[in-house]
């Protein structure tokens, strides 16, 4: 076929689909909304918690701890009895900050700094550090998840608090963390005084909000679910930088290399292990633990283990005990 019979055969093919295909026929104009890709939940918070050393309270004093009952002998009619009693440990955890408390991709299991800690009172209690049951709760779930039995306790990033004393017990403070600021490394924040005007996301039920609102020019808080819907909303512009305590920042940005902590502390973390209200043998049990894990080195080899690839790694904390 030549090249001019070519042409005019195209030519018609064309004419004859554009007859076919009549104004009534084009598709009508979408009326969907675009997609918001912003997480579950997402809104903007209006009124700060307590800030972390507020309040009339000592917030980290805890009570002394006694002599740590033998694994199958504790003392009848305790929290520790009812516990073993029901053959497992219930622990609210994370699952979502990476070297606390996340799920291992290639295991499936959770593991972390809060994990382990969790399961050394379970060998307290059993002798087996797998008689637990890990359960998982956002951050603003701990206290309801302790006031409605769901769980024997929390290890979950959680700081004592005068505010959150009013409904739990803690234990002594096994971690201390500082509040930073997190951004990626083109947008221009390099501390809090960068952050007038910006929105910024938290963990919503987390005291992050706190120091964010006392700043001279406060920027939009942005509260999620987890923290890793912090990492999504600013990964996608959502937010301009994210606040939370260091390690939980660190762990962020092992995520993703684009990121940075930036500016020194806005705010401080005291993480406890919490309590049901008026559980005193469970507090004095617990410290006795944390006591043991300090003393013969437990606690500084989790540390290293866990925290030391984000050059978190610490001492122990000194308790502060009353009681």
């Amino acid at each position: 076929m030549s090249t001019r019979l070519l042409l005019a055969a195209l030519l018609v093919g064309a004419s004859v689909l554009v007859t076919g295909c009549g104004s009534g026929d084009l598709p009508a104009p979408s009326t969907l909304n675009a997609v918001d890709p912003q997480p579950a939940g997402a809104a903007e918070i209006t009124t700060p918690p307590q800030a972390e050393g507020e309040g009339a309270c000592d917030a980290e004093a805890s009570l002394r701890p006694g002599p740590l009952p033998r694994v199958g002998a504790m003392p009848a009619g305790s929290p520790m009895a009812a516990i073993v009693a029901n053959q497992r440990l219930r622990v609210g955890v994370d699952q979502n900050t990476y070297l606390f408390g996340f799920r291992d991709p290639g295991t499936g299991q959770l593991q972390g700094f809060d994990i382990d800690i969790a399961r050394e009172i379970a060998k307290a209690l059993f002798g087996d550090p797998n008689k637990i049951e890990l359960r998982s709760v956002t951050a603003a779930e701990r206290i309801s998840a302790l006031r409605d039995k769901q769980v024997d306790m929390i290890v979950r990033t959680f700081s004592a608090t005068c505010e959150r004393r009013k409904d739990v017990d803690f234990s002594a403070v096994y971690y201390r963390a500082a509040q930073r600021i997190l951004a990626t490394r083109a947008s221009g924040i390099k501390s809090a005084d960068d952050l007038a005007g910006k929105r910024v996301c938290v963990a919503r039920g987390t005291t992050a909000p706190a120091p964010l609102f006392a700043l001279p020019k406060r920027p939009t808080v942005i509260g999620v679910t987890n923290w890793t819907d912090c990492l999504v909303a600013l990964q996608l512009g959502q937010v301009d930088a994210i606040s939370g305590d260091d390690p939980i920042l660190f762990g962020l940005v092992a995520q993703d290399h684009n990121l940075e902590v930036v500016g020194q502390p806005v705010g401080t973390g005291a993480y406890a292990v919490g309590l049901p209200k008026g559980s005193d043998d469970m507090v004095r049990f617990v410290n006795g633990v944390l006591e043991r894990m300090r003393s013969d080195g437990t606690w500084r080899q989790i540390s290293a283990t866990r925290l030391g690839p984000l050059g978190q790694a610490q001492d122990p904390p000194e308790p502060r005990y009353v009681g």
